[in-house]
């Protein structure tokens, strides 16, 4: 089983390896905005991790020390160094299938 951590609307999975193709690094560290409130989730530091988008998807890399994700309605969540997979979670409801709402 791989290993998987929440914030909030916010789901990490670890992948082996980010995908192959052209990356565009989020200089500002940004994860993803709440459509509530327009908090977001974002990297407590730039010096060990990136936010990557590739081929459509949205990963993250950690180095050495790790990295802590915070937002101000979450407790900061620390993952430890490699690569993971970023996927805003959703829900069921009897009308639809949509994203959470953070």
């Amino acid at each position: 089983m791989k290993e998987m951590y929440r914030q909030g609307d916010v789901l990490f999975k670890r992948i082996t390896k980010l995908p192959k193709g052209e990356q565009n690094v989020r200089a500002n560290g940004h994860i993803l905005e709440g459509e509530t409130t327009g908090h977001v989730h974002r990297l407590g530091t730039l010096d060990t991790a990136e936010v990557i988008e590739c081929g459509g998807g949205l990963f993250l890399s950690v180095g050495l020390g790790g990295v802590s994700i915070v937002h101000e309605e979450h407790k900061p969540l620390v993952l430890p160094p490699g690569d993971y997979e970023i996927t805003r979670q959703r829900e069921y409801t009897p009308e639809a299938i949509r994203n959470v709402m953070d």
